[in-house]
């Protein structure tokens, strides 16, 4: 199991940010897919058509985003921690990705950079 951390610059306030990755209709805007997504701590969500499922865990409006993965097979509890800073540019979102399994790591830390954060990233600067 590994860990990832990084962050990201996206042209947008924190708040912005903050319902791009809260709201299922916002989140299908910049994803292209169907997304089952609450704000509700014990909720489980969905996105890019089932390839990221899990669990919500917590939520801080503007700030924090925390939330299980799921990984078929796998025990320990990945988690997910998306922290937005406001900044210059817009937001600095700090991610943290912990207990990623070894053989998914390559594919994840890609998925966040090239289309998770880069489709936000996208989005806003397309606005």
């Amino acid at each position: 199991m590994k860990d990832f951390k990084k962050y990201y610059s996206i042209p947008a306030t924190p708040e912005e940010i903050y319902i791009a990755l809260t709201n299922p209709v916002t989140i299908e805007l910049w994803t292209g897919e169907v997304a089952e997504m609450s704000t509700v701590p014990g909720s489980e969500f969905s996105m890019w058509d089932g390839s990221i499922i899990g669990k919500n865990i917590e939520f801080e409006e503007g700030k924090k985003i925390v939330q299980q993965w799921y990984f078929e097979g796998k025990s320990d509890d990945s988690i997910v921690t998306i922290k937005l800073h406001p900044d210059k540019s817009g937001t600095s979102a700090e991610l943290r990705h912990t207990n990623i399994p070894d053989e998914d790591f390559d594919d994840i830390t890609e998925g966040w950079t090239y289309s998770y954060f880069g489709g936000l990233i996208d989005f806003f600067e397309g606005e």
